[in-house]
């Protein structure tokens, strides 16, 4: 092992292992983010919908 992971502790060596952690899987946010998105598709065709419909309704001068 190199001196770095060696702790002098009462005179002994013990061995100090760091343990490396993995990022957490964020499993949890997916369904979240996907009722997001549909949320967001749902907005964006309402909207695009009025659009249309004021347009249309110019266009026709009513």
């Amino acid at each position: 092992m190199r001196a770095s992971h060696l702790l002098y502790h009462s005179e002994r060596l013990i061995a100090v292992s760091h343990a490396k952690k993995k990022p957490p899987v964020l499993q949890q946010k997916k369904p979240q983010e996907e009722g997001n998105k549909r949320a967001l598709i749902w907005i964006g065709a309402a909207v695009a919908v009025v659009f249309v419909a004021v347009a249309v309704l110019l266009i026709v001068d009513i």
